[in-house]
């Protein structure tokens, strides 16, 4: 394979998966991890990703159509679990992204809702269905419909709401939430505040990935709505930085790490270690 073509499978990876390890690539590729470090050095010069530590990641978002189709099913799984945390006549803000599009689908008929968003997908849902409906102003990311900047965070800044729920396009190894558009950043940060309850909705495929922008920490919200088994020792870690972890899978007896779990409607569980 030459050069130009591995270099060219190795950006189409890293736009579809958000971000990617030097070793991964090199199995998928197969190739010694010197070659697609070359590679990374030569595509970073070429302004065509951005490296890390151990790997690279994309300059920019995943499109919304690879969002759309990736993790479907653990996306409504979640999607199902968050329906539980909303009520009738609830404000709630939907971040932009394909997770919480699929909330929207569930919870835009529920009775005398109103629904906050920055997601042109999710306000072309919204706008069919009987609940009321505030969009953000903006720049508008034409790859993923969303909308961010200076004007979309001031209109928020006047809005509190019962509920929020926020997508994360990576969570890193030390749990902080990251973004690659930088001028997302302060709407991720600032919005979650104004809720009274904020959820982070992630599925699996978003941990263990690193990304240009920090944006908080899982103990920043009040609860990480996920499908993702944790470890032992990451249980712990997630308890020092007072993180809530809601598990998205139906549960009917006790937990396999030995603790007594607490079943609760529409598949959702919390993991008794922590509170809300």
């Amino acid at each position: 394979m030459l050069a130009a073509e591995r270099q060219s499978r190795i950006v189409d990876v890293i736009r579809k998966k958000g971000s990617v390890h030097v070793d991964e690539l090199a199995k998928e590729l197969s190739v010694s991890p010197m070659t697609i470090r070359r590679d990374l050095v030569k595509l970073q010069q070429d302004d065509r990703i951005e490296r890390c530590h151990g790997g690279a990641m994309a300059k920019q978002e995943v499109t919304y159509e690879d969002k759309l189709t990736s993790h479907k099913k653990e996306k409504e799984k979640i999607a199902r679990c968050c329906f539980s945390y909303v009520s009738e006549g609830d404000t709630v803000f939907l971040d932009a992204g394909t997770t919480t599009y699929e909330i929207a689908r569930l919870i835009k008929d529920i009775p005398g809702i109103l629904i906050v968003t920055n997601d042109l997908e999710i306000a072309r849902l919204i706008k069919d269905s009987d609940a009321e409906l505030f969009i953000c102003g903006g720049s508008v990311q034409k790859s993923t419909g969303s909308m961010f900047g200076h004007y979309a965070t001031q209109m928020l800044a006047d809005f509190k709401f019962d509920a929020g729920f926020f997508g994360a396009a990576s969570i890193n190894e030390d749990f902080e939430v990251m973004t690659p558009t930088i001028d997302k950043m302060w709407l991720k940060r600032e919005t979650p505040r104004q809720c009274r309850k904020s959820y982070l909705v992630a599925d699996r495929s978003k941990f263990g990935r690193q990304a240009m922008t920090r944006i908080n920490t899982l103990g920043d919200y009040s609860a990480v709505i996920t499908d993702k088994e944790f470890a032992e020792a990451d249980l712990e870690r997630l308890e020092h930085m007072n993180a809530v972890i809601i598990e998205a899978k139906l549960i009917f007896g006790a937990s396999d790490r030995g603790l007594d779990s607490k079943p609760t409607k529409r598949g959702c569980r919390l993991i008794p270690i922590f509170k809300l």
